[in-house]
């Protein structure tokens, strides 16, 4: 069985590398003539919304699927005629809008936090007036890792920050006073067979994911709570294949900040920390096949590296640690790789943290040995 990944980063590297062990073969394709998962299978380049392209590039696979959720929905909706496509692009396409994707929580009953669409100076103003500040205005499309959104200090900010995102239609969304980032990875097979990591914690540095807790301490309650939305929004949506939710803690509930409609990066942990990863169970249900077991092995802390790679050698000679390297090059924000580091508890993790701190110290390493777990 041979499958197509549209995008070739980090992500499409590592589906490669867990569906090689089932004996799947990859095909890649991406604008990039340097994309990182061309590394380990044949690479086709080309636009994105090059429909034509996309249609010789998929002519001999059995299953296309993507690593990256900016891929025009429209674009692949006009090959599912001719190639099987999962996740479906009506699920894709919900999750590229984020006003689609509140509505789309709102009908199931998923809390999000306030909100109100923003396509005029008028309708800023009042969404202002109405949630006050401070509060964060997204683009509608195109937002991921930070990017597309910024926040609003003051109401007299509110015009110059909406001119910096190029004016685009927007949601401004009130500030939630969260306790702390969580999110859950949940698949969905073919034929309706569903299974949920549990709920991690998540710490970002300047919108980028810097650490993954898995599972989340203190979430026994939270995590039915979740793996209950993840179920109804797989099945609304007939979802085939790996997504994660992101939520907000507040008050003992979650409230649903965004959905992404692949594997994720606050499930890498899963490689080394579960008994099936995100990335295996991904090409499972998207190639008919059983669903591995989302149990997990033992507790796991999740390091990534943004801008440049760390020093190899000081990580190495800790007890439980897993590197990953995603053969990019360094560049500021970039994902680079990640590190995870595994434990029988989580005093356990910290202990290894800081002697890792001793040897190596780095941002992200700080975020972890600060943070509350």
């Amino acid at each position: 069985m041979t499958l197509g990944i549209v995008g070739g980063g980090q992500l499409a590297r590592m589906l490669i590398l867990a569906g090689a062990r089932l004996g799947l073969r990859f095909k890649v394709y991406d604008p990039s003539p340097d994309a990182c998962a061309g590394q380990l299978a044949p690479l086709t380049c080309g636009a994105f919304a090059d429909a034509n392209a996309l249609m010789a590039f998929a002519r001999d696979l059995d299953v296309l699927t993507f690593d990256f959720e900016n891929v025009p929905a429209s674009t692949l909706a006009a090959l599912e005629n001719q190639i099987n496509i999962a996740p479906n692009p009506r699920a894709l396409a919900m999750t590229q809008d984020r006003l689609s994707e509140k509505l789309a929580f709102a009908e199931l009953k998923i809390p999000v936090a306030p909100y109100a669409a923003v396509a005029t100076a008028d309708e800023l103003h009042a969404a202002i007036k109405r949630f006050g500040t401070p509060g964060i205005l997204k683009t509608r499309t195109l937002g991921y890792d930070g990017k597309g959104q910024a926040r609003i200090l003051q109401p007299e900010d509110a015009l110059h920050t909406w001119e910096n995102l190029a004016l685009a239609a927007c949601v401004y969304e009130s500030m939630v006073p969260f306790k702390r980032e969580l999110s859950i990875v949940a698949v969905r097979a073919k034929n309706g067979e569903f299974c949920a990591y549990p709920l991690v914690q998540n710490i970002h540095a300047d919108g980028i994911l810097a650490v993954s807790i898995a599972p989340a301490p203190d979430a026994t309650l939270l995590n039915e709570l979740a793996i209950q939305y993840a179920r109804q929004v797989a099945e609304a949506f007939d979802y085939v294949g790996t997504f994660a939710l992101e939520f907000f803690e507040l008050d003992g509930a979650l409230v649903l900040n965004e959905m992404a409609p692949r594997v994720h990066n606050s499930g890498h942990w899963s490689i080394e920390g579960a008994e099936c990863s995100q990335f295996e169970n991904h090409v499972r249900a998207i190639a008919g096949l059983p669903l591995g077991s989302t149990n997990v092995r033992q507790p796991s802390i999740m390091l990534n590296w943004i801008g440049a790679m760390p020093a190899l050698e000081p990580h190495l000679q800790v007890p439980g640690l897993a590197w990953h390297d995603y053969g990019k090059s360094a560049r500021e924000g970039r994902k680079v790789g990640h590190a995870t580091l595994c434990a029988a508890d989580f005093a356990q993790l910290r202990a290894s943290l800081q002697r890792l701190s001793k040897m190596c110290d780095t941002p992200t390493l700080q975020l972890a040995l600060a943070a509350q777990w």
